[in-house]
């Protein structure tokens, strides 16, 4: 709840156990002094399936503080699908040392959206580099990010997408939080670029990838990478959210009880296709159609579970207990991230049109 009315109070709880892991996770093991290991296992979250399970139980205990904690995060997939060994070394050197560092992934723009083809913040060359202008919007911790990736335009058409590695500390960059009722934990924040200037060093992939293996190719395979991650956040908070009502209403019959073990159920159904799309994308799997499915059908199930609380404990619920409030505001956030409901439905559409999003 501290983190819910004070997002930068996360600096008084990073010696949780938790904040540890996100901080570490999918950082490459050979940058760790002291990686965690069980059973002979190593567990870096390099896996999206390991990730998706890790992320979930976190998110069982509270979303927004693990949004709120320092680690790689989405720009960690951006450098390791686009960056070449010197660029990947670079980051992940910085992120595993002792100070806590936070990362951001900068896509979305003011009215664009989820529309990653229109971007408008601009690439343009000077001298024997390029300077970065233009505006990101609802982009989690970037009001206190060390280092990030945003996409850019170099040049006209999907090809003249790039990625850039940007450091926060350099002239003209600027980013501020908004205002956000829920999800306090991610630190929505807006970036201004104002004439940053970007090194080619700092292109990922642009001495070693071709143009149609850079800038928008990194952002897909960053989205469908973390959209299982996302889906697992709210089946965290779903499962969170169902344990209390049964505890606070153990004595449930009838409809009542007939619509929460009705939730239970579909829980469990998307939880164990929320595993196996992961498991996919770990084999090299990438079903762009089933990853849009469940990633939409775990936010409709945080919101509805939450509904489902307001009404089966009374709707002052949400005002007596500040704990259930705060997880009804923040299952609204999922609807938008990592891809709006309507771009999910639209990717669920074109798998269903071709016939493999149910083969």
């Amino acid at each position: 709840m501290e983190i819910d009315r004070d997002p930068t109070a996360i600096d008084r709880w990073l010696h949780l156990p938790a904040a540890g892991l996100m901080r570490l996770s999918t950082i490459p093991v050979e940058y760790l002094d002291a990686p965690l290991r069980i059973d002979g296992h190593t567990y870096d979250m390099r896996s999206c399936l390991e990730h998706t399970v890790t992320i979930e139980e976190l998110s069982y205990g509270d979303a927004g503080f693990m949004l709120a904690c320092p680690g790689p995060l989405m720009s960690g997939v951006a450098v390791d699908a686009l960056g070449d060994d010197k660029q990947r070394h670079a980051y992940y050197e910085q992120l595993s040392r002792p100070e806590a560092t936070w990362t951001f992934f900068g896509l979305t723009e003011p009215a664009k959206g989820s529309a990653a083809t229109e971007l408008e913040t601009a690439l343009t060359p000077d001298g024997d580099g390029f300077r970065l202008s233009g505006a990101k919007r609802y982009v989690g911790n970037a009001a206190f990010a060390r280092l990030g990736v945003v996409f850019c335009r170099r040049a006209p058409g999907p090809l003249g997408i790039e990625a850039v590695l940007v450091d926060t500390r350099d002239p003209g960059f600027r980013a501020e939080l908004i205002p956000t009722v829920g999800m306090r934990g991610a630190r929505i924040s807006a970036i201004t670029l104002d004439g940053v200037r970007i090194e080619r060093e700092q292109v990922l992939g642009y001495d070693t990838l071709r143009p149609s293996r850079r800038g928008l190719v990194g952002a897909i395979r960053t989205l469908q990478r973390f959209r299982p991650v996302l889906a697992g956040t709210a089946l965290g908070l779903t499962r969170a959210v169902l344990d209390h009502v049964r505890r606070e209403r153990p004595a449930l019959t009838g409809t009542a009880r007939d619509r929460l073990e009705d939730l239970r159920d579909r829980l469990e159904a998307t939880r164990r296709q929320n595993y196996d799309i992961a498991s996919a994308i770990d084999a090299g799997k990438v079903r762009s159609d089933r990853i849009a499915g469940v990633k939409t059908r775990a936010a409709e199930l945080a919101e509805r579970a939450t509904l489902a609380a307001a009404d089966l404990l009374g709707p002052a619920s949400l005002l007596e207990d500040p704990w259930l409030g705060k997880l009804y505001r923040d299952a609204r956030a999922f609807e938008f991230m990592e891809g709006t409901g309507h771009i999910q439905r639209l990717a669920v559409f074109q798998g269903v049109a071709k016939h493999t999003f149910l083969a």
